[in-house]
């Protein structure tokens, strides 16, 4: 069996991005792969403004508190005031251009107002709620990087510098099929030894939240001539062709034989827990290559591989540069003293003391301990947590986009 990081290693270097580049209004790149680092062609602020709703003046006009000056112009945001008059104050509002002649601000909380003047009641020091042109960005520098999956605050940016449209990698297409003769969809009947397919909808969910095109194939029997006909299939027009269960060892496990026909198998078997029969390779169709992943059937095993080995190559397929999860180290709440000899992804739950919390139930099998846990424990090989112990902990917010 390899390592998890050798595996991990393996998948990543064996995908590329997508090369195929769209333009969209940057209104509508959220969640989209940045393909170009972006400039910004302007200065933000662009103009020096008012950082609060109060008084432009000239420090030179207030010795001291308690000054009274004329309020000669007012100045909303969007309109531009004129040079202000020595011995004189703008009514200003958030966001408005200072007015050349002015070097401070005062907020209104700190003036008493009459019709026509103003009493200032505080001392104010040159630059006073005053945001600088250029003082979030400048005109030129790097606002965004290739690679970075576009966030609300992203698009907002890009669109602070007037950037109308955002150049994005295309949506990776990710056919889904699932295998086994058991599999029944919620609403049919269940008879004696089916089972209702939770993978389906799982990994849909999972696919979808990366941003990526399902293209969902259905279920395929337990049939070596039927699982080659749906890889092939699978094969002609997607980036990934995604599986869930048969890659087993077992007579009606027919995965890795089918692609071993179809193409090749490059990873069967990983040192971790839950997942370890996981096959990689690649699937050949009309002269196009598709990469295949193909997951265990039992749901936590298929969860947790997903998250942590297909994850990973989707981002890098996808054109993200950073595909590493963000993890924590906290403290254990628990003892785990029988390790396993492979690296364990351990369901878990932090809490309000800044610990986390061990679900008790383990099995592969068991998928509400994945409801009741917000993230994993990434624990190495024979590796005993002890209560107090710093634990890796990998929250599902972070492995979920």
């Amino acid at each position: 069996m390899r390592s998890f990081d050798d595996a991990l290693s393996r998948l990543l270097g064996s995908v590329q991005s997508v090369a195929e580049v769209r333009y969209l209004p940057t209104l509508a790149t959220a969640g989209r792969v940045l393909a170009e680092s972006q400039q910004a062609t302007v200065d933000a602020p662009p103009l020096d403004n008012a950082a609060m709703d109060g008084y432009a003046l000239a420090l030179a006009d207030v010795a001291q508190p308690g000054i009274c000056l004329p309020v000669a112009q007012r100045i909303a945001a969007g309109s531009v005031g004129s040079r202000l008059q020595p011995g004189t104050a703008a009514r200003i509002f958030t966001g408005a251009p200072i007015p050349a002649g002015a070097d401070a601000v005062v907020m209104q909380e700190l003036c008493e107002h009459a019709a026509d003047a103003v009493r200032i009641n505080h001392l104010p020091q040159a630059g006073e709620h005053i945001r600088r042109a250029g003082s979030d960005i400048a005109a030129g520098s790097e606002i965004l990087p290739a690679g970075q999956r576009l966030r609300p605050q992203d698009i907002a940016l890009a669109a602070s510098v007037g950037i109308a449209q955002l150049p994005v990698f295309r949506r990776l297409r990710v056919a889904l099929l699932c295998t086994g003769d058991e599999l029944r969809m919620p609403g049919e009947e269940l008879p004696p030894g089916a089972i209702y397919n939770s993978n389906r909808f799982l990994l849909t969910a999972l696919l979808e939240g990366l941003g990526c095109v399902v293209r969902d194939l259905g279920q395929v029997p337990d049939d070596l001539l039927a699982t080659r006909a749906a890889l092939r299939e699978a094969a002609l027009d997607n980036d990934l062709v995604l599986s869930s269960g048969g890659v087993s060892v077992g007579d009606e496990d027919h995965v890795k034989a089918a692609v071993e026909l179809e193409g090749r198998l490059e990873i069967w078997k990983i040192a971790i827990k839950p997942g370890k029969p996981l096959a990689f390779g690649h699937l050949h169709a009309s002269q196009r290559t598709a990469a295949f992943v193909g997951l265990p059937g039992n749901p936590v095993s298929s969860l947790v591989t997903f998250l942590t080995l297909v994850r990973p190559v989707l981002l890098k397929m996808q054109g993200v540069r950073r595909t590493a999860p963000q993890s924590f180290l906290l403290r254990a709440d628990f003892d785990w003293l029988r390790p396993d000899a492979r690296r364990e992804f351990l369901r878990a739950r932090s809490n309000a003391d800044g610990g986390v919390d061990l679900f008790a139930n383990q099995g592969s099998g068991v998928l509400s301990s994945a409801v009741w846990g917000d993230g994993l424990i990434d624990n190495p090989p024979q590796q005993a947590i002890h209560h107090g112990d710093l634990v890796r902990f990998l929250p599902f917010s972070a492995l979920l986009s």
